[in-house]
């Protein structure tokens, strides 16, 4: 298992560099998702001063960039703009079932769908995140209340991701129902489910925790400001 795991290290790079090879835009030895598709982009694990040009030129100076690789320090120009601490879990017992309510959302839900992210803000989704992997919903008359997803893809894992519920359908139990249900999926296929949440949301790790989630590792996700390319 801890050989496995070792691809959530750098889970944009290893997606990019895999199952998700199809969105890679890529400069020297950069990559990143499409600016419509998710805001990651990766770094070498170990990145040297010619990856931090490489990221520098694919951005442009002044662009803000997040980065989600362990901790990384940026060069000494470059503005740190925001901090993430985080946690990653991993699946270490999670009984993944199928939910019967739970209904496959796909491009014709990504109004609604981005309409209840903008309520909630469970973390990003913009216009065609839906194309990482599968999507479900729980609808209650007719209105989208409750979602949850699949994002990155390192090789032998993926993440489950954009877990919200309407404000006014909480405590339903509706979210850990929706994260058992893509975690069905994904162990469908012999995959390891994993997550990602702040800190700070001791609620949200609480519950994965109840469902059988432990925490992996312990990430900071860092925005910064791209500084002036003649200095990195």
């Amino acid at each position: 298992m801890t050989d496995s795991l070792s691809v959530l290290d750098n889970p944009v790079l290893t997606s990019l560099s895999g199952p998700h090879a199809r969105f890679t835009e890529r400069h020297g030895r950069v990559v990143r998702y499409p600016a419509d598709v998710a805001p990651f982009l990766a770094l070498p694990d170990q990145p040297d001063e010619a990856a931090w040009r490489d990221l520098a030129e694919f951005a442009g100076p002044g662009a803000e960039v997040t980065i989600t690789a362990g901790v990384v320090t940026p060069p000494a120009d470059w503005e740190v703009v925001a901090e993430f601490p985080a946690v990653q879990l991993v699946d270490d017992g999670v009984a993944g079932v199928e939910d019967a309510e739970a209904v496959p959302l796909g491009p014709a839900d990504v109004p609604e769908m981005i309409d209840l992210v903008e309520r909630t803000r469970p973390g990003p989704f913009l216009p065609r995140t839906i194309e990482l992997g599968s999507y479900l919903g729980i609808r209650r008359g007719g209105a989208l209340v409750a979602m949850a997803g699949e994002r990155m893809r390192p090789p032998g894992c993926t993440e489950i991701s954009a877990v919200c519920t309407d404000p006014d359908h909480r405590g339903q139990g509706l979210a850990a129902r929706l994260v058992l249900a893509v975690a069905a999926g994904i162990q469908s296929r012999g995959e390891i489910p994993f997550l990602h949440a702040t800190q700070t949301n001791t609620g949200a790790i609480r519950l994965y925790e109840s469902l059988g989630f432990r925490v992996h590792r312990r990430p900071v996700f860092v925005v910064t400001r791209v500084g002036s390319l003649a200095r990195v």
